[in-house]
């Protein structure tokens, strides 16, 4: 086991500073700060951009970029964003931002029906990164009216921000059929901090092959020596996370979920609620979030280990849709998350557990929450259904 860490240890970046970022207002001023100090380049993938106040707030901060010449590259998820007004989007262009669309549902069919680029990334000269859960748009912002959806980013200064960097050029690259350069050849470095914690990009692409993320959540269990914790949105584990979640627990591992208890999708709620029983039976605890819509997608165990982005539990994170997380082997920051959640449970959580879900669960709810579980898994399989897969997969096993 020991071996097989410092294998793990290895993949990660070493000089990195990395502060954990709350959702609401905290997220986007240090969205806008980082913008601000950008000098060569500035590339921002995100899922949704809505033209609403935060929406405008983001991009004054990208035009202000631009137009001190900095090179600003903002794509958009084509489906999620696609009622994004064309007077919004040519705003942007003249005032220099180059604007792209990720494929729209069904452009072309080289991919999934339902593929989507799910990552929420700011990366500034190749040097500073924001990562996280968060799309644009006022309810995830704090507003007069409202606060913010619960959700978390990282901002992290150093060299995981270079691995970051060339996946947004190689993202923006591969969405055009011809080849384009957008970057000038070399961008000036600053010396890298001074700080030493160790961060990984980690990244699930089905279609290309990538289960980074999926890969280390199961490895989070496998490794989990006193307690693992999962918060996140729209919880249906794949399998084979499921087995090694509830592996964990029977050997003596806290296992602990916290999803939300008002969904913004009934439905998906729904079908988690499906699964309850089955994570009670391995004495899994369930807490649910009460304040307003829990979205964040962060894990962490033993004071040791976190990752936070945009994979959620399930299989469209899993299979479908481009994910990004970052991974941090850092006990300061592991334990700053898991403080700043044990408050959140404490205070804004209740704890659901088998006596009260049983006597609140009659058959006909039940039977609800069952059929729930199986409309979902049919949407995924007709919206994500990649017909080249099976080949790929054969001839992967041939090699």
């Amino acid at each position: 086991m020991a071996r097989g860490r410092k294998r793990v240890r290895e993949q990660y970046t070493t000089h990195n500073a990395v502060h954990l970022v709350r959702g609401g207002a905290h997220y986007f001023d240090t969205l806008v700060d980082i913008a601000g100090r950008a000098r060569y380049s500035l590339h921002f993938q995100t899922y949704i951009f809505d033209a609403n106040e935060t929406g405008f707030l983001v991009a004054d901060a990208l035009m202000a970029a631009a137009q001190r010449g900095v090179h600003v590259y903002l794509m958009l998820d084509g489906y999620a964003s696609q009622h994004l007004p064309k007077e919004f989007i040519g705003k942007l262009r003249q005032a220099g931002v180059h604007f792209r669309f990720f494929e729209p549902l069904l452009f072309t069919y080289k991919y999934y029906l339902g593929r989507r680029m799910h990552h929420k990334i700011l990366v500034a000269d190749a040097y500073e990164c924001l990562v996280g859960g968060l799309n644009v748009s006022d309810r995830y912002n704090d507003m007069p009216d409202a606060p913010a959806w619960l959700d978390w980013a990282l901002h992290v200064k150093g060299e995981v921000a270079q691995d970051l960097h060339k996946i947004c050029v190689r993202m923006w690259q591969r969405s055009v059929w011809k080849q384009k350069k957008c970057l000038p050849d070399s961008i000036p470095l600053p010396p890298m901090p001074k700080e030493e914690c160790m961060v990984r990009m980690s990244r699930n692409d089905w279609v290309y092959r990538r289960i980074d993320i999926s890969v280390s959540y199961r490895r989070m269990f496998t490794d989990a020596r006193q307690y693992a914790t999962i918060m996140t949105s729209y919880f249906w584990p794949p399998r084979r996370l499921l087995l090694r979640m509830e592996a964990a627990a029977r050997r003596g591992v806290k296992v602990r979920v916290i999803l939300t208890g008002q969904a913004d999708v009934p439905l998906a709620k729904y079908a988690e609620r499906y699964l309850y029983r089955r994570l009670f039976r391995s004495n899994i605890e369930i807490y649910e979030y009460q304040p307003n819509v829990l979205h964040a997608k962060v894990a962490f165990r033993d004071d040791e280990w976190a990752t936070i982005g945009s994979y959620n539990v399930n299989n469209i994170s899993a299979f479908a849709s481009i994910e990004m997380n970052l991974d941090v082997y850092d006990k300061d920051v592991a334990t700053q998350l898991r403080d700043a959640v044990k408050q959140i449970v404490v205070n804004d959580c209740i704890q659901v557990r088998k006596e009260s879900y049983e006597i609140a669960t009659n058959p006909i709810r039940m039977f609800l929450y069952y059929l729930s579980y199986r409309i979902v898994h049919l949407l995924f399989f007709l919206f994500t259904f990649y017909f080249d897969q099976v080949n790929r997969e054969r001839r992967g096993r041939e090699r």
